[in-house]
């Protein structure tokens, strides 16, 4: 395989990958993506947005200040960092409403069960966070609301007993109202 040139970020480029590698024997690609690691949010106010993803959805910070970087890094435990949030400032622009390109929303899982998502609205309502939209998409069950800076957050469960891998047309089945 001839050796790849990628671009270095400052408009350059260099070669890599002189070796014969070749695409994941399992699908055929070129790198084979074992699970989705983290998620990097620019944020106008770290502080803020922390607050948030802290006191209302529950996430454990993995330090209390980064001293010299307004910064803010979350793990629920599965890996070493899920969420990293990047102060750019108040004047930085709001995500743009409507059809566009880029970040929609991001699922978090609070749950197994309907019952797990009626005490998730519950403590949204206790805190005053708006709930946005609710979905029943077949194989789970999903709540909208919006982060501080307006990102979009999918709160969901996956349904017991929905077999989406031996079925995977369950995954877009038609969306309904969710019934809690």
């Amino acid at each position: 395989m001839p050796a790849a040139v990628l671009p270095t970020g400052k408009g350059t480029a260099r070669q890599v990958g002189t070796d014969e590698s070749s695409p994941s024997e399992e699908t055929g690609a070129v790198v084979q993506v074992k699970e989705l690691g983290h998620l990097v949010l620019y944020v106008r106010n770290v502080e803020r947005s922390a607050a948030f993803y802290r006191d209302v959805l529950g996430w454990e910070p993995l330090f209390p200040d980064a001293p010299g970087m307004p910064v803010a890094a979350f793990s629920s435990g599965r890996t070493h960092h899920e969420l990293l949030l990047i102060e750019v400032g108040e004047g930085a622009s709001p995500p743009p409403a409507g059809r566009r390109t880029g970040l929609y929303h991001f699922g978090l899982k609070v749950g197994d069960s309907d019952d797990e998502l009626r005490e998730a609205v519950a403590r949204l309502q206790e805190a005053g966070v708006p709930i946005s939209g609710a979905s029943d998409h077949t194989v789970t069950h999903s709540l909208y609301i919006l982060d501080p800076d307006g990102n979009e957050v999918e709160l969901y469960i996956d349904v017991p007993g929905v077999d989406w891998r031996h079925d995977p047309s369950l995954v877009m089945a038609p969306i309904k109202p969710l019934a809690l």
